[in-house]
Formats: structure tokens, C-alpha cells, sequence
């Protein structure tokens, strides 16, 4: 073996361990996987079908109005499990967890607990500060929202703007005009049939009706007021 010989057999490279390259497959892997749940979260889900056709307790398609913006989560175990909900007997208001974030905002929360398996929450319905109505969960299913009464009540989360739990004007409206089109829509008597997450659980939720009875009384009879009227 000549000189240069020797030199070249000492130059050349030893292959990579398999375990080595397989351990970079891996790795690789796991950023694609972290990349496109990202893409999922941010993107508020995967791309649903928001023309799903919604029935009442009698068996009839619903037709929503075109004041609620159909944006419905995807189907997933944490945040819309695509179960049918028993006969619809109640409503269920409850206010946002945290203060000054919007419909969209919270909708998309819902739509990431896809992702992320951190709890099981959602709702039929976001009102948010100006009075903008998104519908998450189709009626005639279940959302995770007012813990028994998940089965036989639609439940709608209201935005507000501060630790008061005060609703703004617009989302007061907004919150009458749709529990008015749903009580007539499942034949319930708002005085009666409308009722709070506190009334279910003792949670303080909506806590601004929680801390006034009163008002509570007089939102209950502006629904009735606006069917009637």
C-alpha cells in the first residue's frame, strides 16, 4: 500500500450509528408534530362544515338567523364531543372567565382545547363586547358549559368589560334579543326557564346577576317583553 494510500484510509469518514440517524428522524418528527398544532391552535381548529343542519325539539331544521355568525368548533373530545343533547327544556347564562377578551377570542380557546386536552369547556353561544353573537356548538348538541344541565339546556357565555361581571349595553341587547329567539324557538318561559350557572352549581356566574337579584328579575322580563312585543 502506497503512501497516499494510507493517507486516504485515514481520512475517510466513519458512517453514522443508526441509532444516531434515527434519533434525528425523531427530532424532526417532533417539530413537525409541534409546528402543526400550532398551526391548528392559532388557526381556531380545523376547518369545520358551519352548515350543519340544526333541529328543534320537535324534529324541524331550525333556520339562524343572520344576525348569529355560524362559526362552529370542530369535533373533538374536550370542547365539542358531537353528542346529541336530550329535549332542550332551559337556558343557561354565564359570563367569560376572564375580563375584556372578546367572542372571537374565547371561541378560539374553545377551539384550541382540541389541541391542548387542558379541560373540558365550550358553549353554544359567545355574545361578545359589542354585541356580536357567535354560535360555537350547533343547537341539538352538547357543549361543555353548564355541568348537569349540559344535556336538556342551550348555554351562552357573555363577554364583559371588567372584574364587575357588567355587561356593555350591546352585549345586555344582544343577550335578550337571542334568549327571545329561543325561548320561542323551544317554547320556554324566560321567567321561568331561563336560568343561571349559579342557579346550577352555586358557581358566582354570571356574577353581576349574582350580586343583583334585581336585575336579574328585570333581564328575565325584557326577554318576555321582546317575544310578546
Amino acid at each position: 500500500m502506497t503512501e497516499n494510500q494510507k493517507r486516504h484510509r485515514r481520512r475517510r469518514k466513519k458512517p453514522f450509528p443508526a441509532a444516531f440517524l434515527l434519533f434525528i428522524i425523531v427530532i424532526l418528527a417532533v417539530i413537525c408534530a409541534v409546528i402543526s398544532a400550532a398551526a391548528y391552535y392559532f388557526s381556531g381548529g380545523a376547518a369545520v362544515d358551519n352548515d350543519v343542519t340544526q333541529y328543534d325539539n320537535d324534529g324541524d331544521e331550525i333556520e339562524i338567523p343572520d344576525w348569529i355568525t355560524v362559526d362552529l368548533l370542530p369535533i373533538n373530545e374536550y370542547s365539542r364531543p358531537g353528542e346529541a343533547t336530550d329535549e332542550i327544556v332551559g337556558i343557561v347564562v354565564h359570563y367569560v372567565g376572564n375580563a375584556g377578551t372578546s367572542a372571537e377570542a374565547n371561541r378560539s380557546y374553545f377551539a384550541g382545547l382540541a389541541v391542548s386536552g387542558a379541560t373540558y369547556a365550550s358553549s353554544n353561544f359567545i355574545i361578545g363586547l359589542e354585541g356580536e353573537i357567535i354560535m360555537c356548538v350547533p343547537l341539538g348538541e352538547i357543549a361543555y358549559c353548564s355541568n348537569s344541565r349540559n344535556s336538556d339546556t342551550v348555554s351562552i357565555e357573555c363577554c364583559h368589560p371588567d372584574e364587575t361581571g357588567e355587561f356593555t349595553d350591546e352585549t345586555y341587547a344582544s343577550l335578550v334579543k337571542l334568549c327571545a329567539w329561543l325561548s320561542e324557538l323551544y317554547d320556554l318561559t324566560p321567567t321561568e326557564d331561563i336560568i343561571r350557572h349559579y342557579d346550577v352549581t352555586g358557581k358566582l356566574c354570571p356574577l353581576w346577576y349574582v350580586e343583583h337579584e334585581d336585575e336579574w328579575e328585570v333581564f328575565k322580563s325584557e326577554v318576555a317583553a321582546a317575544i310578546n312585543g
